[in-house]
């Protein structure tokens, strides 16, 4: 679905460089901390910004190549950019009967209805909630094969968030060849809904890895001095030394479980994962 090979962008002392695919009818998440690259790799795939070096393909063709016809199968929805704030929906609906030829009104129109959002109200009086809940209904209303998600759920209560994965969710039940892409500094939504996850450090892809994998077969290791001494270090891929010891992160959680009944080994998630790889 989306192929990025060796992408290259410069800004100043920061430089992204990675290589990346989003498969057909899957959902991947980009992880990392603020500045890593994951808005400057979403902004690249869109056109919005031009690359200093590699390629970025969607459905096989270069995307300085896609017709109209190709951008209408994306919906996208970027946290820090959406409609004119004085805009209603009804104006978004009007606009978006325009631009897409398979929009679907009724839905459009049916979830507006179920979540409460005014349709005559302008958008600068909305709650950021509803905000949100209108830029992802946007991306998903015209049938779109591929999402590109920023940070969708940036800065809503569980609620609020919890009805945007759930408006996805619809999406994917209604697509099974359709994929999303998806970043979010929220783990547990990407938890709930990525196939797999690529971890953005600095710039480069320092892991990518299937979400099930991270969830069931990564861990984290609690030992104090003498047990870290004598502990097999073929699996672990990041270490912190502690008041008691060392925490150590680990790809082979059942290694240890089976070598080292002893120890105190703990289930692994994607937060752990950003905070042993990243150095924090």
């Amino acid at each position: 679905m989306v192929k990025i090979e060796n992408l290259i962008k410069n800004y100043g002392d920061f430089r992204l460089d990675v290589s990346m695919e989003i498969l057909e009818g899957r959902v991947t998440g980009i992880v990392g901390k603020n500045g890593a690259g994951k808005s400057t790799i979403i902004k690249a795939i869109l056109g919005l910004i031009r690359p200093d070096g590699g390629k970025v393909t969607i459905g096989g063709k270069d995307i300085a190549q896609l017709t109209v016809a190709d951008k209408e199968k994306m919906g996208v929805a970027l946290s820090d950019s959406g409609f004119s704030s004085y805009l209603s929906a009804e104006d978004i609906i009007r606009i978006l009967r325009k631009m897409y030829r398979f929009f679907d009104e009724s839905f459009f129109r049916a979830y507006c209805s179920q979540q409460r959002l005014p349709m005559n109200k302008p958008l600068k009086d909305f709650s950021t909630g509803m905000k949100a809940k209108i830029r992802v209904l946007t991306a998903i209303s015209h049938r779109a094969d591929l999402l590109i998600m920023d940070e969708p759920t940036a800065g809503l209560d569980v609620e609020a968030r919890n009805d945007i994965l759930d408006l996805l969710r619809e999406y994917l039940s209604k697509n099974d060849n359709g994929s999303i892409l998806l970043t979010s500094h929220i783990s547990t939504d990407l938890e709930g809904l990525c196939d797999d996850i690529y971890l953005i450090n600095d710039g480069r892809v320092i892991l990518h890895e299937d979400t099930d994998a991270i969830l069931g077969r990564y861990g984290i290791l609690k030992v104090d001095g003498k047990a870290y001494d004598s502990l097999d270090k073929s699996y672990i891929i990041g270490t912190k030394k502690t008041a008691f010891g060392y925490t150590c992160f680990t790809n082979e959680k059942q290694f240890y479980l089976e070598n080292y009944p002893g120890i105190v080994i703990e289930n692994g998630s994607i937060d752990d994962l950003i905070l042993m790889m990243t150095g924090d």
